[in-house]
């Protein structure tokens, strides 16, 4: 028996990560909704607004992710593994980071015209953050909600597989018909950190899974 699932007969378990990680999860899906809606906008004002709420909520964010640290750091006995607990709050932070750089790149770059792959690609961020929070409000819980959260995190999988053919299709698309050079590299470069975005969606997920596979 390894010492640590020793001394947990005698010590309770730490469960103050979950409130924790629960807020982080729902703090993402705030941002991503807010990115949703500064998508929907052509006005560079509200764009500016938008990107101001991304950057509160981002700065939540980081407030919750210390406090998880610091957490961490005062714990002796943790619901699961401490590299785990450190790995999932950096994964959610992330994330944030990439809707906060979404959001900073749009109002930097002005384009004329906002690309259909930015809105299709920001539902899909949306989609899976949810798809985070839920399975995250399932974690305290994990031997009886395997299945749930395991089901989410293939939706997750899922989403990030379209995400990449969204992306691939949207490059395409521009180097097909914006004959704009300055035009086409914003746009890429808009669409290449809304993918990534995604990409980092599934870094969470592949923590949870990680954290499941541990607790088997």
């Amino acid at each position: 028996m390894k010492f640590e699932k020793f001394l947990q007969i005698f010590v309770p378990t730490d469960h103050s990560f979950f409130p924790l990680f629960e807020s982080a999860s729902k703090n993402l899906v705030k941002a991503s909704v807010v990115l949703q809606e500064m998508l929907k906008s052509a006005d560079p004002d509200a764009h500016e607004k938008y990107a101001t709420e991304i950057k509160d909520i981002e700065h939540s964010g980081d407030e919750l992710t210390n406090k998880i640290y610091e957490q961490l750091n005062k714990s002796f006995i943790t619901p699961f593994d401490r590299e785990d607990i450190h790995e999932l709050a950096a994964n959610i932070d992330d994330v944030l980071d990439s809707i906060n750089g979404i959001s900073r790149r749009l109002c930097l770059y002005k384009p004329k015209r906002l690309n259909s792959g930015f809105h299709e690609l920001a539902d899909m961020i949306q989609k899976a953050a949810l798809q985070i929070d839920e399975a995250i409000g399932c974690l305290e819980r994990a031997g009886d909600n395997r299945k749930k959260i395991l089901a989410n995190c293939e939706k997750v999988k899922d989403i990030e597989h379209e995400a990449d053919d969204r992306y691939y299709k949207g490059v395409s698309n521009l180097f097909e018909n914006e004959e704009d050079s300055r035009e086409l590299i914003k746009n890429i470069r808009i669409l290449e950190i809304l993918e990534r975005c995604v990409d980092e969606e599934e870094d969470v997920t592949d923590t949870i899974r990680t954290i499941l596979i541990k607790m088997a």
